[in-house]
């Protein structure tokens, strides 16, 4: 099987660069939903636009190409130990190439094996079946945002705003709005829902994951769960929590469900929460050569573009800021403001965090703007490039946020998904704002950054590292500013609202 390396290797680009069908038919949908001229119809057109751009530079979609899942279907008497050496060796590859950010992290030293291999890295699960002719290979890349939203009910249980859920169709149907309302922007919505109904803790997460491999318009032959499907995509989207959670009638853009048996003294409904960024394809391969037959999830012909507009689509109403800033600028904003970034800003997410609660600063953080950000870099002749920079989820820095804007004197803090009540109360006391970038639009940012400037702590890891840049014309909403005003705590506030009036049984 002298392909089968090439193959696998084709697969991981593909599925890191190239939405499926099913996906983009959703996403288009979602684009002819929203208000135009409203905050997530700017998010979605940044979107848009990344979707093309990854396609045409063969570059990440988003710069956190998360977690490697194989799902692999041999004939019998098929090597799978051989087969796992080459998929093995093609993730590694793909992370030297750039496809792939280096994510697999050591858990107890901290460090990254900077080749996307470790223990547990990549999953890889193997199955016979009796086509002997064929291979089947089905990858999902499922990033750490999304996956951090991932949640498991032991039901019966309480929710907010629901009230009690049973062991009944009915409560499965609370736990999963909950679960819609719960990830708010932090998922990088539009998400998509994988659930299992049953089953032990490990099996309701596992099959959870599995239902992600179905394609977002297929129909559940188990009817009770198609109408529960059906059901749930609509009234997630009238939770008003819309694209990257800043309001908007576009939440969710799937939600596939299955079910396990289970034990008398258990039920689980188990989540597995996935982003827009809904990475999966597959391919069939043939089993003497292991050369591509064909592609799953893919159409025949070439994507269509998906962007409307080009670019940022502006209103004249855009605020220009150049750190550093002054407490003059930064006072002036206010929530909904959309900005424009210039020159130098600086990446650190949450190892920088740690090391910045024990340490002085390596570079000079007074008026500057702090990014939560990992991206793909990739050196060439001596100079850093980023290939894909896109925001990650903030809320993980909130234990250090407060202490690191009153020691170093950050003035803006930007990243997805917003931040708590000690953040909120720190840009107010201190002077500064928190700015929420669109999740996920690597590459649509990686091209608004004109220049790497440098780089302290590599020894953390290209994504934990942290970068200094120079950026033209970047994109970002203020969410929460220095006035005490929270855009994300409101649409909390407003979606549980309408959560509450959904807690009347259904099935």
């Amino acid at each position: 099987m002298q392909a089968f390396k090439p193959s696998i290797y084709q697969l991981i680009v593909q599925t890191s660069t190239n939405l499926p069908a099913d996906v983009r038919r959703a996403m288009d949908v979602a684009l002819d939903r929203e208000t135009s001229g409203t905050q997530a119809s700017q998010a979605l057109a940044v979107i848009a636009n990344d979707i093309d751009m990854a396609v045409e530079a063969e570059g990440a979609i988003c710069q956190d190409t998360g977690w490697p899942t194989f799902e692999v279907k041999t004939p019998v008497g098929a090597n799978q130990l051989a087969m796992k050496k080459q998929i093995v060796e093609a993730i590694a590859d793909a992370t030297a190439k750039g496809k792939l950010r280096p994510n697999s992290v050591d858990s107890l030293s901290g460090k990254n094996s900077g080749n996307n291999l470790g223990p547990g890295t990549p999953t890889v699960h193997f199955e016979q079946w009796e086509n002997n002719d064929e291979i089947e290979v089905k990858l999902l890349l499922k990033g750490g945002g999304c996956e951090n939203k991932n949640i498991q009910y032991s039901v019966p249980c309480e929710l907010p705003h629901l009230g009690r859920a049973d062991r009944t169709l009915d409560g499965v149907r609370k736990c999963l709005l909950h679960a819609v309302w719960q990830a708010q922007g932090q998922g990088c919505s539009a998400g998509a829902l994988g659930v299992c109904i049953g089953g032990d803790r490990t099996q309701g997460y596992a099959h959870a994951k599995a239902q992600l491999f179905r394609s977002l318009d297929d129909t559940n032959p188990i009817s009770d769960l198609a109408k529960l499907e059906n059901y749930i995509m609509q009234a997630a989207n009238t939770l008003g929590i819309g694209t990257m959670g800043f309001g908007g009638g576009v939440t969710l853009i799937g939600c596939k469900i299955g079910v396990l048996n289970r034990l008398p003294a258990s039920f689980f409904v188990s989540v597995a929460y996935d982003c827009w960024a809904f990475r999966r394809l597959g391919v069939i391969l043939d089993a003497r050569t292991g050369a591509i037959k064909r592609w799953l999830y893919r159409d025949e012909k070439p994507p269509a573009k998906m962007a409307r507009t080009e670019g940022f689509p502006r209103t004249g109403r855009e605020v220009v800021l150049e750190a550093p800033l002054s407490d003059e600028k930064i006072r002036a904003l206010h929530v909904g403001d959309v900005v424009l970034l210039q020159g130098e800003m600086v990446t650190g997410r949450d190892a920088v965090h740690h090391y910045l609660m024990h340490h002085d600063s390596p570079t000079n953080l007074r008026g500057a703007i702090l990014y939560h950000c990992g991206p793909v870099v990739m050196k060439e002749d001596g100079h850093y490039r980023m290939t894909a920079a896109g925001p990650t989820t903030s809320i993980r820095e909130e234990p250090y946020e407060h202490e690191i804007i009153k020691r170093f004197g950050v003035r803006a803090v930007m990243g997805k998904g917003g931040m708590g009540a000690k953040t909120l109360a720190a840009l107010k006391e201190h002077g500064a704002v928190y700015l929420n970038a669109i999740g996920g639009a690597a590459q649509y940012y990686a091209r608004c950054i004109t220049d790497v400037l440098g780089v302290e702590l590599l020894d953390l890891g290209t994504p934990e590292a942290m970068w200094r840049i120079r950026v033209k014309d970047f994109p970002a909403i203020v969410t929460m500013d220095a006035h005490g005003n929270s855009l994300h705590a409101d649409v909390e506030k407003a979606s549980g609202v309408i959560l509450a009036k959904l807690a009347e049984p259904v099935f």
